[in-house]
């Protein structure tokens, strides 16, 4: 159960002063999840993305052109518009050292006379500039009378927003929810480095809320570093819950005799590399060992990931047990079914595959072989651990694009059996200073380098004004015998952005090529997904155009040409993924980012750096350090994994201070009953870590 302290942060937004029914669904739209209402904690954690310094308050004549200033001033004369003119509203102001001309376009003179009265002092806060020699403010950002000034911030923090909301409307709700903050519990340890000289939580979130410096929010400030670590430590100590309570459970020793492994070894076309079988001697230990495994393994596109969890399922099934492979799309359970099938039945394993489609008399079938014993490796979706789903004796779940499963789902599978180790996989290299703070409940194990025979990738940038040549050269390599992949960012045409939607491309290249040219998009059923994909597989067709649906995991090895229209507005990862499924064939390969002219820094940077290197280690660190907050898995757009006050470029540092932190608690305190532990709970709860709190209590 949450403690009480907290309830009144989970309370409904709307619950704060000012924000009624008109407004509840922006900061909803803004700030909630999931369709879910937004929380007075989703406000207190929304943070200022910068600070407004007012402090200036020079005279008009010493006012520097172009910087925010706060001037007093008298009222001289109001200058309304002419009926049907152009000309803005003036307002004429001095003070004694010069005049300036205040100017507002459609302004309304009854509303401007009453807040701008002939004669009276006012204090007006924006930027002066220079009109035909002449001073002047356009609509100035404040003014305000002598009592409004003495609640005008100096520094005033600047908000995201979404449309409809006015950043006076958010700077209060802010305000209120800062309010709201109960007395918490000191959860950091005095006595350590990390517990010295940092302000408390309520006072550290206070400074971001309420500025007393335009240098206020940045990373280094004592309030952003107390912050970034009290959520980091949530984190730490969260994950070595989850990897205490699957430790607390005893694992079961699984040893194989290798006959399977032979087999599959002997029908491979090529030897594995140093880093396969190094993947494979760890796993292996791991699984021999009592207690349970819970690794990841990690690689770049095309490294052999799949083949190494082949090995580790087979020396389950070698022992006599099952093993689990759980993909995140049907797209994907389906292409590791049919790569693995193969090889594993080549080998005398049993395989089966199990997703939301199977129905009827087809999935009952697997479902019974799976409760018989009759199946030694299943591959599947969520599916697999949905109640109704048993198996005979489950030793190992390996999960594949671990980072669009929540850690709830993990363990939903893992519990499918007495003991089950868990392996997770990404295909997105994850940049060092991630690693510990994402996957920091597991071993690792990293392949870096490539199968023989994958061939380097030619990448090249291409404006978009150039678009008929492409279409000329992707002619000219289908007329060679190529395969194309033609990506679009979008399904629909969308007005908000000047990017070609797939259904569109697909129709203009069918105008070209005729019924060589398929479509692929997340919005289609799994059935014509896969028509489109075993159609481009088979070389029905010779160009497939896509979404980013078949980002990950998609293997067509006679695909040469990947062609990414609108690259700027991908990011490195995505890219790199996407770049990721040509070159896996024998065949010279190409990928052509197409960009609209006239790119940003970050844009440039980004493909300046896809043309630069296929290491997708490295790509990672650069995309992280372009997008400074970004989150490189790709799951959300800003805040690092799952957090909302760290900022994982400048504060990594402290993610092995709350590992060491979070892991002498638990040696001391596993099962967090001492005062500061209590206080640990709190702050588990707080940043909404307390599926590891459930653990603790389920023991």
């Amino acid at each position: 159960m949450r403690p009480d302290i907290l309830n009144p942060l989970f309370a409904e937004a709307r619950s704060l002063p000012g924000i009624g029914p008109r407004l509840a669904p922006l900061f909803d739209r803004l700030l909630g999840e999931n369709g879910k209402p937004a929380r007075v904690l989703d406000v207190l954690f929304h943070i200022p993305a910068s600070v407004i310094d007012r402090s200036r308050k020079p005279t008009i004549a010493e006012a520097e052109p172009g910087a925010i200033v706060t001037l007093e001033v008298t009222v001289d004369a109001h200058r309304p518009s002419p009926p049907q003119g152009r000309t803005p509203y003036r307002v004429l102001v001095s003070d004694p050292s010069g005049d300036l001309a205040l100017v507002f376009f459609k302004g309304v003179q009854a509303r401007l006379e009453k807040l701008l009265p002939v004669g009276e002092t006012r204090w007006i806060s924006g930027s002066i500039e220079l009109w035909e020699g002449r001073r002047q403010m356009v609509h100035p950002d404040r003014i305000v009378d002598r009592e409004g000034l003495a609640r005008l911030p100096a520094f005033e923090p600047v908000y995201g927003l979404t449309e409809g909301l006015y950043p006076s409307v958010m700077a209060r709700a802010a305000q209120a929810s800062v309010d709201r903050l109960p007395a918490l519990p000191e959860w950091l340890d005095r006595s350590t480095p990390a517990g010295r000289g940092w302000p408390d939580f309520a006072d550290a979130i206070a400074a971001l809320h309420r500025p007393a410096s335009a240098q206020a929010l940045d990373p280094t400030t004592p309030a952003r570093i107390r912050l970034a670590y009290d959520e980091v430590l949530a984190s730490q100590l969260a994950l070595l819950l989850v990897r205490q309570s699957m430790k607390k459970a005893a694992g079961r020793a699984t040893v194989g005799d290798g006959r399977f492994s032979r087999a599959i070894l002997a029908a491979l076309p090529y030897s594995l590399t140093n880093a396969q079988d190094t993947a494979v001697s760890e796993i292996r230990t791991d699984l021999a060992t009592p207690e349970r495994m819970l690794r990841l393994l990690q690689g770049d596109v095309g490294s052999g990931k799949t083949v190494v969890a082949l090995l580790a399922m087979a020396t389950v099934a070698e022992a006599g047990r099952q093993a689990a492979l759980m993909a995140p799309t049907e797209i994907l359970a389906r292409q590791h079914h049919d790569r693995l099938k193969p090889l594993a039945e080549a080998a005398g394993l049993r395989v089966a595959l199990l997703t939301g489609r199977e129905k009827g008399q087809a999935r009952e079938k697997v479902l019974a072989a799976l409760a018989g014993g009759d199946v030694d490796i299943v591959f599947g979706t969520h599916a697999l651990f949905q109640e109704h789903v048993a198996f005979a004796d489950l030793a190992l779940a390996v999960v594949d694009e671990q980072h669009r499963f929540g850690v709830h789902q993990r363990l939903a599978l893992s519990q499918k059996g007495e003991a089950v180790d868990v392996l997770v996989m990404t295909a997105t290299p994850i940049p060092r200073t991630l690693v510990l703070s994402y996957f920091g409940d597991m071993d690792v194990s990293t392949l870096r380098e490539k199968p023989a025979g994958r061939q380097p990738v030619d990448t090249r940038a291409v404006s978009l004004d150039r678009i008929d040549e492409v279409v000329s050269a992707v002619g000219r390599a289908i007329a060679g015998g190529a395969r194309v992949y033609w990506v679009c960012p979008l399904v629909d045409e969308s007005e908000a952005l000047d990017v070609a939607a797939a259904a569109e491309r697909h129709a203009t290249l069918v105008q070209v090529f005729g019924d060589r040219v398929g479509l692929v998009h997340g919005k289609m059923p799994g059935r014509d997904k896969d028509a489109a994909m075993g159609a481009f597989a088979r070389g029905e067709t010779d160009i497939l155009v896509a979404t980013t649906v078949i980002e990950v995991g998609v293997d067509v090895p006679q695909a040469t040409v990947m062609v990414i229209e609108h690259a700027e507005r991908f990011g490195l990862a995505q890219l790199h993924q996407l770049r990721g499924r040509v070159g896996r064939g024998s065949g010279k390969s190409t990928c052509l980012l197409l960009f609209k002219a006239g790119l940003g820094e970050v844009a440039r940077a980004r493909i300046d750096t896809m043309r630069r290197t296929e290491d997708g280690f490295e790509i990672a660190e650069e995309d992280l350090r372009l997008r400074g907050e970004g989150d490189v898995l790709g799951t959300r757009q800003s805040g690092m994994p799952g957090f909302r006050l760290a900022v994982a470029e400048q504060q990594g540092a402290l993610l092995a201070l709350a590992r060491d932190d979070a892991k002498l608690m638990l040696t001391r305190d596993p099962d967090l009953a001492s005062e500061r532990g209590q206080a640990l709970r709190v702050l588990l709860y707080l940043f909404e870590r307390d599926e590891a709190i459930r653990l603790l209590q389920a023991g």
